[in-house]
């Protein structure tokens, strides 16, 4: 990355900052490819505190012009009609993506609001604060059409899509992911928008050695599967996701839909129709679901890829 590019990044930013709705978003993607030499710096706006992350360690030069660059938004009249009040660097590629605080004072665990709904965020301990931002028409997608479902969350990390489900009416929701620390976050994120808990289960266990808890919680309308592309020990993208997919009939409803994510850049859509078709033949592809456009990217195929599909009758 050149340091040369950085007005191009704060221009941008100042433009995003101008339109943000009160809500939490990502206001530059480098990530995408689309803005040159700025391809490893993102930066979310987080409840009048701008995160920054670095994912590719970068010269002095750029370093200095970058931070001096974040100190100037702090004293311009945008900053001050946000309410900004924090500035935070986090460096990605580094062991334990280490964070510092550039400007105002670091509030880690806001409630932040997303399409009417509200979730803690831990910001600044581990690489993810709690939320996919990416995955934000993902998960309003669900709660526009989960209404009186029984609905399957696999992967659910801190349950967004689970609060979606049932904010949008969903009867029940069973969330399955191995770690529990995860989930209990996700309990305190359905809590936030008071749901009624009865209507809420979690299962903090390796998915593929419980499929028996799951089945027995069924049929279900809709199946969520959004798995990491790897993880040690417990998940590899290409190899296991096939011993999902061929669950999928046993476990739907006649007419049941299917939310299948993927979000390497080294899979292509097609990996997951050609997938399903082998392994799931009766469960049809309907459509991709689009990215919110702050996700900009040059590669439509390298960005996240959310699928729908559906269990014919």
């Amino acid at each position: 990355m050149q340091a040369s590019a950085l007005p191009v990044f704060f221009k941008h930013i100042e433009q995003q900052l101008n339109d943000v709705p009160n809500e939490l978003r990502r206001v530059f993607h480098g990530r995408g490819k689309f803005w040159p030499e700025l391809d490893q710096l993102t930066c979310d706006w987080v409840d009048g505190q701008l995160l920054v992350n670095l994912f590719k360690e970068v010269d002095e030069g750029f370093m200095k012009s970058l931070k001096e660059g974040l100190i100037e938004l702090t004293e311009t009249p945008l900053w001050q009609d946000k309410s900004g009040r924090c500035i935070m660097l986090q460096h990605r590629y580094s062991d334990g993506a280490p964070s510092e605080v550039l400007w105002g004072e670091l509030d880690a665990s806001p409630v932040v609001v997303e399409h009417g709904l509200q979730y803690q965020l831990d910001i600044g301990r581990n690489q993810n604060f709690g939320l996919f931002l990416d995955m934000r028409y993902g998960r309003q997608w669900v709660q526009d059409n989960a209404k009186e479902k029984n609905v399957l969350n696999l992967f659910a990390y801190t349950c967004g899509f689970s609060v979606a489900a049932i904010a949008g009416g969903a009867n029940k929701v069973m969330n399955v992911d191995m770690s529990r620390g995860s989930l209990n976050k996700g309990r305190e994120n359905h809590r936030l928008n008071e749901h009624d808990m009865r209507s809420v289960s979690f299962l903090g266990y390796d998915i593929f050695k419980s499929w028996g808890k799951i089945k027995k919680g069924g049929p279900y309308e809709l199946v969520i599967i959004d798995p990491p592309s790897f993880q040690k020990g417990s998940f590899a993208l290409t190899k296991d996701y096939k011993k999902i997919l061929r669950r999928l009939p046993e476990l739907l409803t006649g007419g049941g839909e299917v939310i299948a994510c993927v979000n390497s850049p080294a899979v292509s859509p097609d990996f997951l129709v050609e997938t399903m078709a082998e392994e799931a033949p009766t469960v049809i592809y309907q459509e991709r679901l689009e990215n919110p456009p702050e996700f900009i990217d040059v590669d439509l195929d390298s960005s996240l890829k959310v699928l729908r599909f559906k269990l014919s009758v």
